[in-house]
């Protein structure tokens, strides 16, 4: 079994810059390299589809997200921290139960509720 090539960008850059160029087929590309058309193809076509980024601005700012989207994300948090606080009390282990197991549900007539009865 062959072991598996692992090409450097540079070679994948070269090697899609001939086939953009298509002085040759991907096929000569193929015998010259050692690479499989396919494999040449998608790097042609990875490197057309990304040939914009390399006009962009270096150290150009991300998208900036607008204080009304970060008052509305801290208002969303602030609800479902509120929530769970709320909701914490609630939650009440079983004292011989093992940690993270609920306590059973009690019917009014205080024995233990069975799987389709209802509880409380």
């Amino acid at each position: 079994m062959k072991k598996r090539k692992n090409h450097s960008p540079e070679f994948k850059a070269k090697v899609a810059l001939e086939a953009i160029r298509e002085e040759m087929t991907l096929a000569e590309l193929s015998k010259k390299y050692g690479v499989h058309p396919t494999q040449i193809g998608t790097w042609k076509r990875a490197a057309i589809e990304n040939m914009a980024t390399a006009f962009t601005r270096r150290g150009s700012a991300p998208e900036q997200v607008s204080s009304a989207d970060v008052d509305k994300l801290h208002s969303k948090i602030g609800q479902l921290v509120v929530e769970r606080d709320f909701l914490a009390p609630s939650r009440q282990h079983s004292s011989n139960a093992p940690a993270g197991q609920w306590k059973p549900r009690i019917s009014c007539s205080g024995r233990e509720a069975k799987n389709g009865e209802p509880g409380s």
